[in-house]
């Protein structure tokens, strides 16, 4: 594997640190399995619609998610499957058992 360049790896670190807030990154595991109105990521997520549009603000921001107007009301997905990857790559790992013959 190529290296990524000192750009590009502050574009990576940025990306975690905005998924390192819990609330972000249950707006954004929300937009994952389809187009999503602000109002249903807020009872998804259980927050109100004023946080989520913050937090919608700074995932379009860093290119995590991408909003599509239909009509008066802006539905929100995944920018592209490279993020939705990540995501279930991360989901995987949390999910996984530890096992008792770690190397601590």
């Amino acid at each position: 594997m190529t290296l990524p360049s000192d750009a590009q790896i502050a574009v990576i670190a940025e990306t975690y640190r905005l998924l390192g807030d819990p609330t972000r990154l249950r707006v954004l595991l929300a937009c994952l399995s389809e187009p999503i109105a602000v109002g249903d990521i807020a009872k998804a997520v259980a927050a109100s619609p004023s946080l989520v549009s913050h937090h919608l603000r700074l995932l379009r921001a860093a290119r995590l998610v991408r909003g599509t107007r239909r009509n008066k009301q802006v539905f929100y997905e995944a920018a592209d499957e490279h993020i939705a990857r990540m995501l279930a790559d991360m989901i995987e790992h949390a999910m996984e058992g530890r096992s008792d013959d770690s190397d601590t």
